[in-house]
């Protein structure tokens, strides 16, 4: 078999494709194929090394080390079709629905055509030797014979044999317009950038990797909205100015970078600036020391179509940077151009700015973002560890869930916790393992718990008044509240059976006992059951708040 790297089967248009092109002159067949497998080996090495480059380029570093970097291979190239191979089923999964695009392209770079992609999980004990069909195979010299010596495709299959050591390949370099206008387009893209790269936006931050729900919806629908139609010289948009306020940590970020990559995917020719206003002041700041501010605020007020300000309360107390911020505001408005500004207050809370600056603030649309209820803060747990491939039993995820309310930033923090501790340490999280390690259940809370915190606790819980639970009613979902209630502060309390049943209106011993062991059990074989009882202890060490 050649040695010489088979780029007709790579290139969109090779120097073999135009020599093999006869009609009537086919290659021999499979079955007199006996290929070196050192050699098919190499060349799919060769194949595979180039896909990963293109790979390693386009998609975040982080991502490409996490799911490609020594768990993705080739080995098998069949025809029309190209077999991978990964270690796990979640990095096959991963694969499939969130980088496919970037395996095709990568693919079709690199041959010249699209291809059926196969990818296998543990398909590495798959033997390239096994396989008949593989493209690299070719006769070796000794099948040559007779007639089939003056058949072109073995003359030339002949005349290209090289010597070990002989390895050559060569590449049509020539550029096409399409490629001639991708270089173009991101010249245009790197200088804006560059100009406008206070903070770089982050290809992962998107709408969809944004996790909605009741607390983030409006804002996520309107930054959207935006987003497809921002307001712009000759076509503005009834949100031309749009300012979110709510905690940190809740997502008001995460949406600034989503608008800006929609913004830059549907309108490439609009110039985004997305800073914050601390880099803003730095900048100004920075201009008057060069005695450039007359580029700064040409830059700002004629170059810019799209100006994106993080944490605008920032800008309180700089009285400088505020006089700059209002010409340039005003200009852009009268400009049509589209304003996002994000803060921790509504701009009538701020201290420290002038009313004249507070009041364009207040023009636009005011969108607040609360924070997360307990089903958002489970799908946010849930997307960011299939991000970090972490594998949690859901118990963990509905304590974590239930437990920590405070922000986004703190969930994510608390998995990447998790996820350190296991990959360093090379150990399995459970329940009380990660309680542990992100301190959720501590003595100062447990100090306040009594029989009465618990009851209101389960009673949050099952949206029934607490009244209810320590009446005499039989109805089934106020008697399943009232055994949950028993069960909890037996477990957490200690109490006696007496002391319990008084506390529900007089109950007898025998009562209590049945309540308790009746969810007890159900703890043991309803899973259902067990979720409730981690949700409600998950609230228990966040009383201040839920109480």
């Amino acid at each position: 078999m050649s040695n010489e790297f088979p780029f007709d089967h790579f290139l969109k248009k090779s120097h073999s494709e135009k020599l093999f092109s006869h009609p009537q002159v086919h290659a021999p067949s499979q079955k007199e194929a006996k290929p070196n497998e050192k050699t098919d080996i190499g060349e799919l090495a060769e194949l595979e090394k180039e896909i990963l480059g293109l790979l390693r380029d386009s998609i975040p570093k982080q991502k490409y080390n996490a799911y490609f970097e020594n768990t993705f291979e080739i080995i098998a190239f069949e025809d029309n079709k190209i077999v991978f191979s990964c270690s796990t089923q979640f990095i096959q999964h991963i694969i499939a629905t969130q980088y496919l695009a970037n395996l095709e392209s990568a693919i079709y770079s690199t041959i010249g055509k699209k291809v059926v992609i196969d990818i296998q999980v543990n398909s590495k004990n798959t033997s390239l030797s096994s396989n008949d069909k593989n493209i690299f195979r070719a006769p070796p010299q000794e099948t040559i014979s007779g007639q089939e010596k003056d058949n072109p495709y073995n003359r030339a299959l002949k005349s290209s044999q090289k010597k070990p050591g002989e390895f050559k390949f060569t590449l049509d370099l020539n550029q096409t317009s399409e490629d001639l206008h991708k270089v173009a387009e991101s010249k245009f893209l790197s200088h804006v950038r560059s100009d406008f790269g206070n903070i770089i936006i982050d290809a992962n931050k998107t709408f969809d990797t944004f996790v909605v729900g009741n607390s983030n919806a409006i804002a996520y629908a309107t930054c959207q909205a935006v987003a497809v139609d921002p307001s712009r010289q000759g076509k503005q948009c009834k949100y031309q100015c749009l300012y979110i306020y709510s905690d940190s940590g809740l997502g008001k970020t995460h949406l600034l970078h989503a608008v800006a990559n929609k913004i830059k995917e549907l309108y490439p020719n609009l110039v985004v600036a997305l800073l914050s206003a601390r880099d803003f002041t730095k900048e100004m700041v920075n201009s008057i020391n060069d005695k450039t501010m007359a580029d700064f605020q040409k830059k700002y007020s004629e170059v810019v179509d799209v100006l994106i300000i993080d944490d605008i309360h920032e800008l309180r107390n700089k009285p400088t940077t505020q006089n700059e911020f209002f010409h340039i505001f005003n200009e852009l408005q009268n400009r049509g151009k589209q304003l996002i500004f994000t803060s921790d207050k509504l701009p009538s809370e701020i201290d420290g700015i002038p009313e004249r600056l507070r009041t364009r603030l207040q023009w636009g649309l005011l969108i607040d973002i609360q924070r997360p209820d307990f089903e958002t803060r489970l799908a946010i747990l849930k997307r960011k560890s299939a991000e970090l491939d972490l594998y949690l039993h859901e118990d963990i995820f509905q304590l974590m869930a239930s437990t920590i309310t405070s922000s986004i930033r703190e969930l994510e923090g608390s998995l990447i916790r998790l996820s350190a501790h296991k990959d360093l340490l090379k150990v399995e999280i459970d329940v009380e393992m990660a309680k542990d390690l992100l301190n959720l259940s501590s003595k100062s809370t447990r100090e306040k718990l009594n029989a009465e915190t618990i009851t209101k606790a389960v009673a949050n819980f099952y949206k029934i008044p607490v009244i209810d639970i320590r009446s005499k009613s039989r109805t089934k979902n106020i008697t399943h509240s009232r055994h949950v209630a028993m069960y909890l502060i037996q477990k957490h309390l200690s109490s006696t059976l007496a002391e319990i049943g008084s506390f529900f209106g007089g109950r007898d011993h025998t009562s209590v006992i049945h309540a308790i062991k009746k969810i007890d059990q159900e703890v043991q074989l309803n899973g259902f059951v067990k979720h409730e009882i981690i949700s409600i202890e998950g609230s228990l060490s966040t009383s201040n708040e839920v109480f």
